[in-house]
């Protein structure tokens, strides 16, 4: 009876991480094309996309039997802004050591990949199940949704993913996720675009 309940445990954790996996990294891939003009490197954006995945570490805390409201449990402390905060400061300081700190190049890597780990609480913060984001933690452990909560939350199970509500899912992540984000990184490119063919200013 324990391994059955497990077995099942590990298929809903799997599940429950993998369905909005594509959504995450999808808009840590837009948010990094945004602020990088030039040709980053290949380091940029692997560690950009761990850290978009990085907060659903804590689905750990199912195995562990830590409960879901606890502090660190799932969608807890490592789905809060101050970890985005301390995964950002480290991400900086050991990937990109010859950036000058504090320099404005630092602080856009900075910026970006704090945005990239905040960006996961906020997607999981418009779903339309589950506990909310303990978006202050360890400072305040209350748990918040957006007001404006458009994504369906996932089904639990494969057969449930793969089904009219598995697809419910993916159409509602595109509609109000994939779509506004082109659209608004296509602006951004095409304005970028027009910049660089400006003329240079005459003296």
């Amino acid at each position: 009876m324990i391994s059955q309940k497990a077995g099942s445990l590990r298929k809903s954790v799997s599940l429950s991480f993998m369905a909005s996996a594509f959504t995450h990294v999808f808009v840590a891939a837009a948010l990094g094309k945004a602020v990088s003009p030039e040709k980053m490197p290949l380091r940029f954006w692997s560690l950009g996309l761990f850290c978009a995945l990085l907060p659903d570490l804590d689905v750990i805390a199912f195995y562990v039997g830590i409960p879901y409201r606890h502090m660190l449990g799932h969608r807890g402390f490592f789905h809060s802004l101050p970890f985005a905060l301390i995964v950002a400061l480290v991400a900086v300081s050991l990937a990109f050591r010859k950036v000058p700190r504090f320099s404005g190049r630092w602080w856009v890597l900075a910026g970006y990949f704090f945005a990239v780990t905040a960006s996961h609480g906020v997607l999981d913060a418009m779903t339309s199940g589950g506990y909310g984001i303990a978006f202050f933690s360890p400072f305040d452990n209350t748990r918040y949704f957006l007001p404006w909560r458009p994504l369906v939350v996932s089904p639990i199970g494969v057969y449930g993913f793969f089904s009219r509500w598995g697809w419910n899912v993916i159409t509602s992540e595109f509609v109000w996720i994939w779509l506004p984000i082109l659209t608004l990184l296509v602006v951004v490119l095409l304005i970028r675009r027009k910049l660089r063919r400006q003329p240079p200013a005459v003296p």
